[in-house]
């Protein structure tokens, strides 16, 4: 009953992260015993932008997940992502920003499902571009997450719930951060996936603005071989806060290629 609630709950919510991030690998079945460096992920995804503004163009994200010890009942989890936006105002292929996610987790296993005490921090910056102002901030919070199969199909479900400690620049008070995802494997090497999720951002007031809402919505087709994955996708993204020195929104329709291992 509670996995169906997180999967409900980020269902809900929408589509995949506001950010482009990708999707979080599947929640792992625990270890039998203490194990140190039980587990890594890596990703990393380009997409094509649509639209008319030169700033934005392409977008890549690329990092990995390493579970530092698996202690039976959770495990210690560490994230690393770096984003690079590219657009055409100086170059053909020209990088406007660099952004930085650090993240940690501590988890326990209750039946069904995983909770975790999360802390997260965001850095944004400019490439190529003078930037003197920090655009950053820090979260601490809670994350539920299931991963339930059902035949064929391999469900993933997460919802995060952070409030802000630290932060420059930016109106963030709290965050909901949100993702749902389904994959119907057809061969053992190919299959199609859908997925989504939204994020939804608390502010202070001192940009004249309420609550923010972002969403993605994809879908495409993932094609496995021995060591890693490979998923074709068009998606459909309402981001907030696109550029690191506006407060604004940007909607896009996108197309691209994520790798990511098994």
């Amino acid at each position: 009953m509670i996995r169906r609630c997180v999967l409900a709950l980020a269902l809900l919510a929408g589509a995949s992260p506001a950010a482009a991030q990708p999707p979080a690998p599947p929640t792992p079945q625990a270890s039998t015993a203490i194990e140190i460096l039980p587990r890594y992920t890596f990703h990393l995804a380009a997409e094509h932008l649509s639209g008319d503004d030169p700033r934005f163009v392409w977008d890549t994200n690329f990092g990995g997940e390493l579970d530092l010890i698996d202690y039976v009942a959770g495990r210690m989890t560490f994230v690393a992502n770096y984003q690079a936006i590219l657009g055409e105002q100086f170059r053909r292929f020209d990088p406007s920003q660099g952004n930085y996610i650090l993240a940690g987790a501590l988890s326990l296993r209750p039946p069904g499902v995983e909770v975790a005490a999360v802390f997260h921090h965001e850095s944004r910056h400019l490439s190529d571009r003078f930037k003197r102002q920090a655009v950053d901030w820090n979260m601490i919070g809670a994350r539920v997450s299931a991963a339930p199969t059902r035949g064929r199909i391999q469900f993933q479900g997460r919802a995060d719930l952070r409030g802000v400690v630290q932060k420059s620049l930016v109106d963030y008070r709290w965050e909901l951060d949100t993702d749902a995802r389904a994959h119907l494997r057809i061969t053992p090497m190919a299959g199609l996936f859908a997925g989504g999720g939204v994020r939804v951002l608390g502010v202070d007031g001192t940009q004249s603005r309420g609550t923010q809402h972002g969403a993605r919505g994809e879908g495409g087709v993932r094609l496995e071989g021995r060591g890693a994955a490979v998923e074709l996708f068009v998606a459909g993204e309402q981001r907030i806060d696109p550029y690191p020195l506006e407060f604004s929104k940007a909607t896009w329709f996108t197309a691209g290629f994520r790798l990511v291992s098994r």
